[in-house]
């Protein structure tokens, strides 16, 4: 995708945030604001993952006579298809009413659907409260990015949004360890994690009470706001979805395939939360790294450098037989996703003026949950010819050629730039 940066004023403003600065309200985000943003932010990427370690034991339970299917996938890949689904919806209606009426609402869903799984009688009980834990996650993650986006700009906007994917990843490192070890007492005791959302949202009703601001479409509009895009803009933007949907396809084989190939090794439920988790530290590492990596290289040159660490990262998954090695390549490919979760955000902020930022970032967040629900499908014809050792090692050398292919072809448009950036 070509490089694009918006134009600057003397200053290193764009115009846009020059424009969100004069109608920020009045003070800076106080510390209950950043950290409600930040612990809500914990509760969005691991949110399907949480039921990872449970997997095996799923099937049995809710009677489907299977302990390894599609079908049992499914249940943790679901959610992300409510969050696909809806999260565009989401973001438009965070456009319209404001961010803080969603992130409220969002919390409260979160907390309710996600704790009815515990309660599931059936497996298609379990997804329809699956599908609604989605709604309630994209929700989360549209209205967080959109809230950071209009509290904070330039270097702390780029600051925060790689703390949100910090703290998102850190999310994993805690939810899912302690998931895996909730599994040995019950399968549906992780659920009960959930419950996490019901705690931030009384502090997120208190921490926005006095910075709300009358929703976008009942502010006068600025001159050339109602303007339509520019094509080219348009076009980047759909070529980062796609990256962002692929990308997570990729990744997501963690949660999904992982715990199958760990649990034919004899390895324990709590050992399959620890690796995985592993992922999301690894991740959580990148990208509070990411403000550094973005002033030497540009958005493409970051997300080349994070898909090709995430594919090598699976090749090494693949090919050994040594769980320590597979937990190396599990951490190689964290760095990866760690890196290009907030490079696709920011470049997202960059193109799209504010007032459709919601929409855009939701489109964002489909993207990616649209590839974790897509992850477990896809690659099942793959791993059911070739097992799932194989399908790593495949999956990864197939990122990495794509993307030096197609880095490739950029570079013969436009070099990378490694100036510091602005």
């Amino acid at each position: 995708m070509p490089h694009s940066t918006p134009a600057t004023n003397r200053t290193g403003t764009t115009a846009a945030t020059a424009h969100e600065r004069t109608t920020a309200t009045a003070g800076r985000p106080g510390r209950l604001v950043i950290g409600t943003l930040l612990a809500a932010s914990t509760l969005t990427i691991m949110a399907a993952a949480v039921i990872s370690p449970s997997l095996p034991a799923l099937g049995p339970a809710l009677g489907s006579g299977s302990d390894d299917g599609v079908l049992v996938r499914l249940a943790l890949t679901i959610t992300s298809l409510g969050i696909a689904l809806t999260a565009v919806v989401v973001g438009s209606a965070s456009d319209r009413l404001g961010p803080v009426p969603v992130l409220l609402g969002s919390l409260a869903l979160y907390a309710v659907a996600g704790v009815a799984g515990a309660f599931a009688p059936s497996l298609a009980v379990l997804l329809v409260t699956r599908v609604l834990l989605g709604i309630g996650v994209g929700g989360v993650m549209t209205s967080i990015s959109t809230l950071i986006t209009r509290e904070f700009d330039g270097e702390e906007r780029r600051r925060y949004i790689g703390l949100q994917q910090t703290f998102a990843s850190l999310g994993g490192v805690v939810f899912l360890p302690l998931a895996g070890w909730l599994s040995t007492i019950a399968w549906n005791a992780p659920f009960w994690i959930y419950a996490a959302a019901a705690a931030v949202l009384p502090f997120a009703a208190v921490a926005f009470r006095s910075r709300q601001r009358p929703a976008p479409s009942a502010t006068p509009p600025r001159p050339g706001s109602g303007a339509p895009m520019p094509q080219r803009a348009v076009h980047q933007v759909l070529g980062i979805l796609v990256v962002a949907g692929v990308g997570t396809l990729v990744f997501f084989m963690a949660p999904t395939q992982l715990p199958f190939l760990l649990a034919d090794r004899g390895a324990s439920a709590t050992l399959i939360g620890i690796v995985v988790a592993a992922s999301t530290a690894s991740s959580a590492v990148a990208a509070a790294l990411f403000p550094q990596v973005r002033r030497h290289l540009d958005q493409v040159g970051v997300t080349a450098v994070s898909l090709v660490l995430l594919g090598l990262g699976w090749v090494v998954v693949g090919m050994t037989s040594f769980t320590a090695v597979l937990f190396i390549g599990v951490l190689v490919g964290g760095l990866g996703v760690g890196l290009v979760v907030p490079t696709l955000n920011l470049w997202i902020v960059d193109l799209v003026p504010a007032e459709r930022r919601g929409r855009a970032l939701g489109g964002l967040v489909s993207a990616i949950f649209l590839g974790q629900f897509l992850s477990p499908l896809v690659l099942a014809p793959l791993v059911s010819r070739i097992g799932v050792a194989d399908a790593f090692a495949v999956s990864g050398a197939l990122t990495v050629v794509v993307v030096l292919l197609g880095l490739g072809a950029h570079r013969l448009r436009r070099p990378i730039s490694m100036t510091p950036r602005p």
